[in-house]
């Protein structure tokens, strides 16, 4: 932890902040005091200049004229930059694809896209000048919206992915019955506190350090690095927190880095960029938006025969983690369900709006909305309550062997626990009464409806791209039995710092306050993967406990050397280690290896086993193993305006055995909120001219502490425990809660149904806004009232 370490008590029967311990953020007394240091927060170097963008103001055109003179001239101008000043190559694409440039050449395809980069004595005035630009464009078509392109026939940005087993189309055809539509589903905004920024310090030679928001250090280093044309050792790349990220700095932040370091290097003093809101929202790519169409095949009981999808999503201008995020919807488009038979397909779609990105959930929460909504369409065609569905074509359990386990691709599902979770909390949220309740109240109000629904979540947990998973962690312990941890994971505010030491902690059975959390830097531990994909503590953990265990070992063959005991009889106790009948402190052990000439530093390496992934294919061990988790809300609704008001929420997530259950329990909590947010107010709107709208907090609606639940109960199973031998048996907790928003999304579709006797799918897109809600209550009125 950041502060000096307490003596330890050497006759404590546990140490202080082990595993399995709850404890408080290791940086949140200063994120409330407003003490935590951010990277605008940290003094600036003597000298310091600041960057102002030019931005497009068209989506799509030539650059017939860019008349930069009077920007130039501006006061407290010192530089400006355009393609041509790249000394490397002019690309941050994160695929490869070269399609992403650091700054416009010849052409812009989005209303926002950078063309040049002021650098000014003070940001006021390099922000002031970029607005004095000359630009002439040649405009060309502009491609906005994706629901009315072709999934085939027009541009894509990268390859699609398809998935089938078994032969969806003859499952369709020969069910006993039929449902084909489809469904809209909004993008998202990260939202993140902290805006996209860098402050990069050059050094001798081709030397430059970058103090970077983002979740990737590594990736933001090679790209950097490409762009002014040297090798990755000259770059160095350190983040100590972020004040959010959600995968909207996965990759968005390397333009900035790369902007900043460009400046730097060439006019050789600190070069600091900070992105406002609007700019932010305008230039940075968000979670993608979906056109999702289905059919599926299913029996008089329910139970679905066959289905075939097609996930087309706005991807912007370039490819960026598109393919990625179409692939993950394809693998969460079964959510917690057995599909006999089943096709699915995405359409990674080229518009002329800002290129989408990861985020929190990374197509998997697509996949699953688009699961839920046919499990909807059935429930409602053969008139069952949608839980009843739902559990009708579950998984089988963990503790079944049969045959309904195997996904789309292929894996096989073998820790299915969904069964136990949704009795669980049906048992818990009292679903049965309360269902029967509000059929009660729905028939005695007239304009006041409320609904209810619980939705499962199976959440796979590992990248698809399998070289990034595998972390590294260089772990030092002092002379005085300090230790020094550093990994490469990033701290975004999910905890994940504390977690890591946490593990290292348990590994020398020393009080938390022991280990020194420090900032992520590429100096220290290289090539690692981004922090993303849920998978932080799962491998930067492991990383860090060989870490340990490395020097652990070498502790104990010097103790047994010394002592002349058996290798078994040294045992580490808290805060002390038990050599043969004796007892010495862990530091009075450290202080004798150290004169001893023992190594008392370690790195450590971790690369996830068992997976493996063949995307020609469509086939492969995709995942480690899965979260699963429930979520029952409930919702009230004015029939008459479209408002709502969540009125209670249930959540049961598995953690497996939680690392820190106060730090998974509060990422529930705002991974469900987040995701409410996406469903319900949270909408992104680009106008005709592929100008976004909804750039600022006055017309992007996120959820505020008014809209949480009015009952909000959320627990952490109590008898999970991974299937797999992941870090202390936990599980990951980032992105699986994300999804639970769901809940929301359907208990309002069940509000609108009783507005037609529940006889109707409502068919209620997303964003699921006041507007959108009123508008389905309509349709659903003039449906039932057409004669039969």
């Amino acid at each position: 932890m950041n502060k000096h370490a307490s003596t330890p008590n050497l006759k404590a029967e546990k140490i202080v902040g082990g595993v399995a311990t709850d404890q408080r953020h290791d940086s949140a007394h200063k994120h409330v005091s407003g003490t935590a240091v951010y990277i605008d927060d940290m003094p600036e170097p003597a000298g310091t200049l600041h960057v102002g963008l030019g931005l497009s103001k068209v989506a799509h055109g030539m650059l017939k004229s860019v008349d930069l003179s009077a920007v130039r001239t501006a006061p407290g101008v010192v530089d400006v930059l355009t393609y041509a000043d790249v000394p490397g190559e002019n690309d941050v694409s994160p695929s490869n694809m070269h399609d992403d440039p650091v700054l416009a050449e010849g052409k812009v395809q989005f209303y926002g896209q950078p063309i040049f980069a002021v650098i000014g004595e003070t940001r006021e005035a390099a922000r002031h000048a970029a607005r004095l630009a000359k630009i002439e464009y040649d405009e060309l078509p502009a491609v906005i919206d994706i629901w009315d392109l072709d999934p085939v026939k027009d541009k894509q940005v990268t390859t699609p992915l398809i998935l089938k087993r078994g032969d969806a189309a003859a499952a369709i055809a020969a069910a006993p019955r039929r449902i084909k539509n489809r469904m809209w589903l909004g993008g998202q905004d990260h939202f993140y506190l902290e805006g996209q920024v860098s402050l990069a310090i050059p050094g001798e030679d081709d030397e430059v350090i970058v103090y970077c928001s983002t979740q990737g250090p590594s990736e933001t280093q090679h790209l950097v690095a490409h762009a002014l044309g040297v090798p990755s050792h000259a770059v160095t790349v350190e983040v100590r927190r972020m004040g959010g990220g959600f995968g909207g700095k996965e990759t968005q932040a390397n333009q900035c880095a790369a902007i900043a370091a460009i400046a730097a290097k060439k006019l050789k003093r600190a070069v600091k960029i900070r992105l406002d809101r609007d700019e932010d929202m305008t230039a940075t790519g968000k979670r993608h938006d979906f056109a999702i169409d289905y059919e599926v095949g299913f029996d008089d009981e329910g139970n679905i025969l066959g289905v075939d999808f097609t996930y087309a999503l706005r991807c912007g201008f370039s490819a960026d983690l598109s393919g990625p995020v179409g692939d993950r919807a394809l693998f969460h488009c079964d959510n917690a369900y057995f599909y006999p038979a089943v096709h699915a397909k995405s359409a990674p779609l080229y518009t002329n709006t800002v290129s989408n990105t990861a985020f929190r959930g990374f197509g998997g929460p697509q996949g699953m909305v688009g699961a839920e909504r046919v499990i909807d369409e059935v429930a409602f065609a053969v008139g069952k309550d949608s839980l009843e569905i739902r559990k009708l074509n579950f998984y089988d359990s963990m503790d079944a062997i049969g045959e309904r386990n195997v996904t789309p691709y292929h894996q096989k599902v073998e820790d299915c626990i969904i069964q136990r979770i949704v009795a669980e909390l049906e048992e818990s949220a009292n679903y049965a009464r309360r269902r029967r309740e509000i059929a009660a109240f729905n028939a005695n109000s007239r304009f006041i409806k409320r609904g209810l629904a619980m939705t499962p979540v199976k959440f796979g947990i590992s990248f698809t791209k399998t070289e990034a998973n595998q972390a590294g962690a260089l772990v030092h312990v002092y002379a005085d039995g300090s230790v020094h941890m550093n990994h490469g994971g990033t701290e975004m505010g999910q905890g994940l710092h504390l977690k890591v030491a946490q593990v290292v902690a348990e590994e020398f059975q020393i009080d938390l306050d022991r280990v020194k959390i420090t900032a992520t830097t590429t100096a220290k531990v290289p090539n690692t993967s981004p922090t993303a994909a849920s998978s932080g503590a799962d491998l930067n953990g492991m990383a860090a406990q060989d870490a340990a265990r490395q020097i652990r070992k070498r502790l104990t063959d010097f103790a047994a050397d010394k002592y002349q005991v058996p290798h078994d009889q040294v045992v580490f106790l808290p805060n002390r280690v038990r050599v043969g009948n004796q007892e010495v402190s862990f530091n009075d052990l450290v202080k004798q290896a150290y004169i001893n000439r023992v190594q008392l530093s370690a790195a450590g390496f971790y690369k996830t086993p068992k997976i493996h992934w063949d995307r020609s294919k469509g086939r492969g061990h995709a995942f480690y193993y899965y979260a699963y988790g429930a979520a029952c809300a409930e919702v009230s609704v004015d029939t008459l305006t479209g408002e709502y008001v969540v009125e209670r929420t249930d959540i049961l997530h598995d953690a497996g055995r939680s690392l820190n259950r106060a730090i998974d329990l509060g990422q529930i909590e705002g991974g469900f909120i987040q995701g409410m947010g996406w469903l319900t107010t949270e909408e992104l709107w680009w106008d005709k001219s592929g100008r976004l709208r909804t750039h600022a907090p006055s017309t992007y609606k996120i959820p505020l502490a008014s809209d949480r639940p009015k009952v909000f109960n959320v627990k952490l199973t109590d008898w999970s425990s991974a299937y797999e031998p992941t870090i202390h048996r936990s599980k990951a907790v980032g992105e699986p809660p994300l999804p639970h928003g769901m809940s929301v999304l359907h208990a309002l579709s069940d509000a609108i149904a009783s507005v037609a006797d529940h006889k109707i799918c409502p068919r209620l897109d997303a964003p699921a806004t006041p507007e959108r809600v009123l508008m389905a209550i309509e349709r659903l009125k003039r449906e039932a009232a057409k004669p039969a």
